[in-house]
């Protein structure tokens, strides 16, 4: 059986056109499992509620952006979620760190840890923010009990 050179050209452009709207449709559906998730959602909740991170960014408007799928920081199991998510305001941009566990009780996530860590190098913590007033005031050096060395 003998197939010509343009069947072949086709079937390679149709294969190709396939997998990658396969991959397109996963990547998609894999980050809008992660914005829907609770631990996602909490994370940003507490973003919003920080009138000291939301000024330092720059919000509203706040633009919570896609996670990177390839960091190694985000990891997801049964039992926990630990995940970094890239946010911007009109003034700057940043992660939000976070760390969630699941009760096997409720079976409900909760916040162990979330802060905010801006380009300039300020670190919010979004679970016990700096009043208003202090948080100009407050340098990168006093953000110490916050575990954002391991996020490195």
């Amino acid at each position: 059986m003998r197939i010509s050179t343009s069947q072949l050209q086709q079937l390679t452009i149709f294969t190709t056109i396939l997998t990658g709207g396969g991959i397109g449709t996963m990547y998609y559906l894999q980050q809008k499992k992660f914005s829907e998730s609770d631990y996602h959602r909490l994370a940003v909740q507490k973003l919003e509620a920080c009138p000291v991170a939301m000024e330092s960014l720059g919000a509203p408007p706040l633009k919570v952006h896609n996670i990177h799928l390839t960091d190694r920081s985000n990891r997801v199991d049964v039992r926990t979620a630990q995940i970094k998510i890239p946010v911007t305001g009109s003034n700057t941009g940043g992660y939000v760190y976070t760390s969630s566990v699941r009760d096997p009780d409720t079976n409900r996530w909760s916040l162990r840890q979330a802060t905010l860590r801006l380009r300039e190098g300020q670190i919010i913590d979004l679970l016990n923010p700096p009043p208003a007033a202090a948080a100009h005031s407050q340098e990168t050096e006093d953000t110490a009990g916050l575990d954002a060395r391991r996020w490195d």
